[in-house]
């Protein structure tokens, strides 16, 4: 799907999963870590490599193509970067951390800034295996993790097309109290969360005039990505909703136009989560 964004096959270099784009300006939606301020680094020995990359920052993921054990070697001789699962409400690490891979035996491509503070944008979880109904609340809690921005206790949310309630038990979870919508019930644990009020009926009907004033408005419903832009759309004229997570559930080739309908809203980002498949996350924040 990256390629497929980015399109001009002549200005990209594939390596393995890491694609070297010659357009400086473009900031894909695929991608999962954007490097920033790629430099070329020539290297004389494994010790060589280390230093430079040292004199640099501290903090250094390797994100491996090639010459795989010279790289972890080199890796090993820089300063650890913890890799354990994050523990969700937890702030993420706020120290610089840069990315490098060995193009050849001589050769360092490195950035010191990348869009992610995570190694290779991959966000990991400690999992609750036991309270969700589906792991789909990863979803959710990679989201607010990513924006540092939690539902709080008082906050009133909606969740529009709920079942089984994995995106309605995270909020609930936080403090918020959750009004959740489906045409099917909710997994019976969930349904009991005292936070949690659920109603049998179509995300799409209710009425935005109808709902007064929300902290939250979330949405994992399987729908076209252009009938979510209309869903969107009629709630942002007509509703009262200060935040917005929606997934957006692509179909084919089409979806591209869906895609750049959603982003020209003001102020919003779509992103691809590490816990999403073959479906973006649309995000606004701080909506008056």
């Amino acid at each position: 799907m990256l390629l497929a964004e980015l399109g001009d096959e002549q200005d990209l270099l594939c390596m393995e999963r890491l694609v070297l784009d010659c357009h400086s300006d473009r900031f894909p939606v695929w991608a999962e870590n954007v490097w920033l301020e790629p430099q070329v680094i020539s290297i004389d020995s494994i010790k060589d490599g280390a230093r430079k990359l040292r004199s640099i920052q501290r903090n250094w993921v390797l994100y491996s193509v090639g010459n795989h054990r010279r790289a972890n070697l080199i890796q090993e001789q820089l300063p650890h970067v913890s890799a354990k699962p994050l523990v969700f409400g937890e702030p993420l690490p706020k120290s610089p951390l840069g990315s490098w891979t060995l193009i050849d035996k001589n050769t360092i491509l490195a950035s010191a800034k990348c869009s992610s503070p995570v190694p290779n944008g991959a966000f990991r979880f400690v999992e609750n295996k036991i309270d969700p109904p589906n792991r789909a609340y990863l979803k959710l809690w990679e989201a607010f993790t990513r924006l540092e921005m939690f539902p709080q206790s008082g906050q009133l949310c909606l969740d529009l097309g709920s079942s089984p309630g994995g995106w309605s038990w995270v909020a609930a979870q936080c403090g918020a109290h959750v009004y959740s919508i489906d045409k099917a019930p909710l997994d019976e644990r969930i349904s009991r969360h005292p936070n949690i009020e659920h109603c049998l009926g179509s995300g799409f009907a209710l009425d935005p005039r109808h709902c007064g004033q929300l902290d939250w408005l979330f949405s994992d419903m399987a729908c076209y990505p252009d009938r979510l832009f209309k869903l969107l759309t009629r709630w942002l004229e007509q509703g009262e909703c200060r935040n917005y997570i929606c997934t957006v559930k692509l179909q084919g080739e089409d979806d591209w136009k869906s895609i750049r309908d959603l982003q020209s809203i003001p102020g919003s980002q779509i992103v691809h989560l590490s816990h999403n498949k073959h479906e973006l996350t649309w995000i606004l924040t701080g909506n008056e």
